[in-house]
């Protein structure tokens, strides 16, 4: 990392986007927030960054257009993740350009999930939805195969296998959103599925609902 760009902690952030995991990419660097160049911006940087931001995994890479409006600075030209850091500053930064501009690029940005499994691996485990800006388990009782094969796609993790109780995964702690979720199964995203209100009121961690997709 070059001596221009020294990232600290709660650095990065989204905006632009539907919720807080969706948007344009800016570091924070001696005080200003700054963009990041779409040049070499790729889905093991977008991983970094919906990890640090605790958002799940990255659905989609952003660019140009997609992010909006050009304006402010370039604070990052090559981000080089391998997609194992833990957060962005840790990430091989290639180039660092104070008030610089983008050549031949724009502005770069990614969609996080607002689903991941927990307690098995990246395509199996308990199923948490983020809402408000919290990680929340789910009832069983109000999700179905329909659903199941929305969060599995939007993982990139292939079809549903199995939906299964919280026994075959730890509990946690995660606090129970009990919205009945209601996809027709073609959303690419679980959020674009419409909720109702759950009759299913004295749902408990271990009604949790888990997945194994395939991938």
């Amino acid at each position: 990392m070059l001596d221009c760009c020294v990232l600290t902690e709660k650095n990065v952030r989204l905006v632009g986007g539907h919720n807080r995991c969706a948007g344009e990419v800016e570091v924070l660097h001696r005080g200003q927030w700054g963009r990041v160049c779409d040049i070499g911006w790729d889905l093991a940087d977008a991983a970094v960054v919906c990890r640090e931001l605790d958002c799940g995994e990255p659905v989609d890479i952003l660019s140009g257009d997609q992010v909006g409006p050009e304006s402010g600075s370039i604070w990052i030209n090559n981000a080089m993740c391998t997609g194992s850091e833990s957060m962005l500053k840790k990430c091989g930064l290639a180039t660092c350009i104070l008030n610089g501009v983008c050549h031949h690029g724009k502005s770069a940005g990614v969609i996080c999930s607002d689903v991941r499994l927990v307690g098995g691996s990246r395509c199996s485990g308990r199923l948490e939805i983020l809402h408000d800006q919290s990680w929340m388990s789910v009832c069983d009782a109000v999700f179905d195969q329909q659903d199941a094969e929305v969060v599995c796609r939007e993982l990139d993790c292939g079809a549903p296998v199995q939906v299964l109780g919280a026994a075959a995964f730890d509990k946690g702690d995660a606090q129970m959103w009990t919205q009945e979720i209601q996809c027709r199964g073609n959303e690419s995203q679980i959020h674009l599925c419409p909720t109702s209100p759950s009759h299913e009121n004295n749902c408990s961690h271990d009604n949790s609902v888990a997945l194994v997709c395939a991938g």
